[in-house]
C-alpha cells in the first residue's frame, strides 16, 4: 500500500522528434491522457531544464498548464548521471523527491521516448519505490518496441545492449558476440546511436556481419518520414544506408 498523503512519480514520455529538424504535430504522437497529465503536474526532474521548457510550451498549446512556466519547479539530474547513466555512478535520488513527501506530484522526463528505458531516470525511480510512492509510467512513443514491431524479428526474446563501442576493433568485436548471440538464442539484439555517428556504425555492421542476419534500421520514428527498413546482411550490401547521419536511429539484428 503507497501513503496516500504522498504524491506520486508520473514517468512522462516525450516525443521522439528531440534533436530534429521536423517536428510531428504533438497531439498526433502523444495520447491525450498523458498531455492531460502532464499539464496538471507542476514539479519536474528532467535531464535537461531547457528541452523540458520547451515540451511544456508545446503542451501548453494544447492544454493549460497547471502553473505558468517560470513557476513550474524544474530540476535537473546530475551530469554525470544522464552522461554515464544511472547504474554507473553512485547517486541517490531520494533528495529530489522531497515534493513529493509533501503531496506534490511529480514528473520525471527524458529527451525522447520513455524515462529510464534508454535514457537516465532508473534512479528516480527507484528511490520513489524506496519512499513508499506510487510509480505510474503514463502511455507514449518508445523506439525500440516500434523498430522490433516493425522488424520482422524475434519478438519474444529480445535484449536491449545501448550503444556500441565507439573504437572500430572493440565495436567489430562485440558485433561478433552479439550476433553469436542471435545464431545460438535467436535472441534479437536492439542498440541505438547518436547522431553523426550513424555512417560509421552503418559500415561497421554492413562489413562485420556474416551474410545471413537480418539488419533493421529505424529513423524519425512517428514522424511524417519514418521508416524501418530490414534485410539480410548480403542484401543490405547491395543497398543503401537507410539513415542519415544526423538522425537519431535504432538498430536491431536478429534472424
Amino acid at each position: 500500500m503507497h501513503d496516500t498523503g504522498k504524491g506520486a512519480l508520473y514517468l512522462v514520455p516525450a516525443p521522439l522528434d528531440f534533436g530534429c529538424a521536423v517536428q510531428a504535430p504533438l497531439a498526433d504522437v502523444m495520447p491525450q491522457a498523458t498531455l492531460l497529465q502532464a499539464s496538471a503536474l507542476s514539479h519536474w526532474i528532467c535531464e535537461n531544464a531547457k528541452s523540458a521548457r520547451a515540451y511544456l510550451n508545446r503542451i501548453a498549446e494544447l492544454h493549460p498548464l497547471s502553473l505558468p512556466l517560470r513557476e513550474q519547479q524544474i530540476v535537473e539530474l546530475p551530469r554525470e548521471v544522464h552522461k554515464k547513466g544511472d547504474h554507473a555512478v553512485a547517486f541517490d535520488a531520494r533528495p529530489m523527491l522531497t515534493a513529493a513527501l509533501s503531496g506534490h506530484d511529480i514528473g520525471l522526463l527524458s529527451e525522447a521516448g520513455m524515462p529510464a528505458i534508454a535514457d537516465p531516470g532508473s534512479s528516480v525511480v527507484r528511490a520513489a519505490h524506496d519512499l513508499g510512492l506510487r510509480v505510474a509510467p503514463l502511455v507514449g512513443p518508445v523506439s525500440l518496441l516500434l523498430l522490433l514491431a516493425a522488424s520482422g524479428m524475434n519478438g519474444q526474446n529480445f535484449a536491449f545492449v545501448g550503444y556500441l563501442p565507439q573504437d572500430s576493433i572493440q565495436r567489430a568485436q562485440r558485433l561478433r558476440e552479439l550476433e553469436n548471440l542471435v545464431q545460438k538464442t535467436g535472441q534479437t539484439q536492439l542498440f541505438i546511436e547518436t547522431p553523426y555517428r550513424n555512417a560509421a556504425i552503418w559500415d561497421a555492421l554492413v562489413k562485420s556481419l556474416q551474410p545471413g542476419t537480418r539488419l533493421a534500421a529505424g529513423s524519425s520514428l512517428t514522424m511524417p518520414d519514418a521508416q524501418v527498413r530490414s534485410l539480410s546482411i548480403a542484401q543490405w550490401r547491395h543497398e543503401a544506408s537507410p539513415v542519415s547521419n544526423d538522425t537519431p536511429a535504432v538498430f536491431a539484428i536478429g534472424r
